[in-house]
Formats: C-alpha cells, structure tokens, sequence
C-alpha cells in the first residue's frame, strides 16, 4: 500500500459520491484505472441497469488498461443481473491489479469476484479506506447482512426538545437552511417513511423539491418512496401526498375492504402488515415492516414521523441513526415532546447514544449520533 493507492482510492470514492441520489436500490461505486502514474480512466455507477463503474472507466481507459492498476470502492461483481459481470470485463482487458475498498456483502458475489480476479493471475488488495466505503453504503450493508434497511430518524426541534405546539402547530420551528438540508437527506434514501397522522396533521408531501442542478447531478431526480403507516386506513385521496409525483406504499392492517380497493385504485400500494402486542394498544409490526421493505430492495429509510412512531422505533431498537435539527428557541413545557417512550425505573436503563456529527445550518444545530453498542 502506498500514498498513490490511498489518493487514487480517495478518488474513487469522490466518484462513488457522485451516485448519491440516483443509484438506488444498487450501492455507489467508483473506479479510477492508473497505468504508469497516470489515469487513463474513471467512472462511477449512476442508475440500476446502467453500466456498473469498472465498465465505465474501462471504455475510457481502452486499449490502455492491459497491465494497468484498477481501484474500485467495491468488489467487482461476478454474476449476471441487471448488468454483465465486471471481474470478467476487468480479466479480459488484461489489467494486473486490482485495489478495492471492500468485498462486496451481496451473497451473489461476498468474495466470489476476488477469487475470479485471483484465479485469472490478477494481484488484488483489499481494505483499502474501507470504512469511507461502508460509509457510504450503509443501508445496502446492511440489507444484505442483516436483511433490514438502514434507518435514519430526524426530528426538529426547541432547545427544551419540543417538536410542535400542545395544539399541534409545528411549522416552522426550525429555519430554512435547515428544512433545505432535510431535502438533500431525502434524495439520498430509498424511501421516506411516516404515519398517516403525520400525513394528515402536516399535509405533508415528503418528496424531493431540489432541482437536478441543486442536487448537483445529471438527469430527472429520483423521487424517494413515500412509506405510510396507516393501520386503520384514515388516509383519504385528496390528501396532497398523493398528488406529488412518485410511489406510495401504505402498510395497514385494515380489512375494510371498500377502502382497501378505493385506495388501491387511486394508484397506491396497499400492503397487508401484521399488528403486534396486547389487543388493545395493537400496533403495525414496526420490525416486520422494515424486513419487508428490505425484501423489496429499500436500503435506506428517512423517517419523519411524531413522537409516536419514532419513539416505538426508538424503543424497539430500530433506529441507525438520529439527526436532529435543533433551533434556539423554547416552547414550554406543554408543547409536545420528542418522542413516547416507556418509562423508566432507573437512569441506567436508558440507551446511550454517540456523537457523530455537530455543526450549524443556517441558524440551527444539526446533531448526528449514533446508537452506543
């Protein structure tokens, strides 16, 4: 390893960066091809079913590659999907190295492609800024590996952790910057997930509203899929969620079956979730929800939702990663609080969380943390 693999590596992450909003469900990769000191080739991967970032670098580099170095963030891929396999593109251009970040955790490839690279007499190094990489792919690791998305839950919020008046009146409390980088945070998922009494208390749209050009990409933003849990089906048609371009998928237990098709009909997903806990205070399975969505290729999930549904996340360990949007003001002790969580006995049963990230937006804090393992 030397101070020109970990610059060239760092520049295809740069690359890999560039598929932030656009290349979901597939994880963001870039690949930068180096022959004698000098890069004859770059690429990165856009959109599920273009080409993957070695096939890009590799029809730019041409000819060239034969007995270049490849760095590329993730493994090369070795089986036929949307794609063909890149370890056979890479061995039939002749290259003599590969350096790459991480092995990839798909089971369809998880060291397959390295072994194919090796088999073909190819030197291959591996680990290469590796953290940088699953840093960027988080919710694709972890669909694979654990077979659940990863979880982003963001609140706004006072200095005394209010998020709404005691009536309900929450907009604005924090400023614009800070409702514009909720936008960027929201390009970035697989999907938005939030409660039907979110929906219909806010009038909420939760898509995208920044352009391709303040997103800083090419081609038509992708807008997220709208997540709704809805157990009783109180979301009505008119509402202006569902008169935003993209999907919507509404997870319910309802067996109204009028509304069931009067939902369906106007172009929804009604999916069936089961219910858990006492009859009484029965509520969506939040677990199997997330599982689902998995299975359905959702590798990121950016909650907005009250202090119900975060605070069930929150209690059922399903949240990878709190950000909160912390404004300079008071709201009273009356205001609505963060979240709903059980009650305490004792201050050591209490999760830890971890600082990540703190800086201002506009007038604003934004915390990132992490919960403490």
């Amino acid at each position: 390893m030397s101070v020109d693999d970990v610059r060239y590596m760092a520049r295809a992450l740069e690359l890999a960066r560039r598929g932030l909003y656009t290349t979901h469900p597939n994880p963001r990769v870039g690949c930068v091809i180096v022959r004698d000191g000098k890069v004859i080739g770059e690429g990165f991967h856009a959109r599920a079913g273009e080409p993957h970032a070695e096939i890009h670098a590799l029809r730019m580099a041409g000819a060239q590659a034969r007995g270049a170095t490849v760095y590329v963030t993730l493994e090369p891929c070795c089986h036929y999907g949307r794609t063909g396999p890149c370890s056979h593109a890479l061995i039939e251009a002749g290259v003599a190295r590969v350096v790459m970040a991480m092995r990839d955790p798909n089971p369809k490839v998880a060291g397959g492609g390295e072994a194919m690279l090796r088999a073909a007499g190819i030197e291959v190094l591996s680990g290469m800024l590796e953290d940088e990489a699953r840093a960027l792919n988080q919710g694709f690791i972890q669909r694979m590996t654990q077979g659940r998305p990863f979880v982003r839950l963001k609140w706004g919020a006072s200095l005394d952790g209010r998020t709404a008046l005691a009536h309900g009146a929450s907009q604005w409390i924090t400023g614009p910057e800070a409702r514009r980088d909720v936008q960027f945070q929201r390009a970035r998922s697989s999907a938005v997930l939030s409660s039907a009494e979110t929906v219909i208390r806010d009038q909420a749209r939760l898509n995208v509203r920044l352009s391709a050009d303040e997103l800083g990409m090419e081609g038509a933003v992708r807008q997220p899929v709208r997540v709704i849990l809805d157990r009783t089906l109180r979301l009505t048609l008119d509402q202006p969620l569902f008169k935003e371009e993209g999907e919507v998928w509404i997870y319910s237990a309802s067996e109204d079956r009028d509304r069931c098709q009067a939902v369906a009909r106007g172009g929804v997903r009604l999916l069936s979730a089961p219910l858990t806990g006492a009859e009484a205070d029965a509520a969506l399975n939040l677990a199997w929800i997330l599982e689902d969505l998995a299975r359905r290729e959702i590798n990121e999930v950016w909650v907005e939702a009250g202090a119900r549904l975060g605070g069930a996340l929150l209690a059922a360990g399903l949240v990878d990663e709190l950000i909160l949007y912390l404004a300079p003001t008071l709201l009273g002790h009356s205001a609505q609080p963060l979240a709903v969580l059980p009650e305490l006995a004792r201050l050591d049963q209490a999760r830890r969380w971890h600082w990540q990230d703190v800086r201002r937006v506009g007038g604003d804090l934004r915390l990132i943390l992490h919960p403490s393992v």
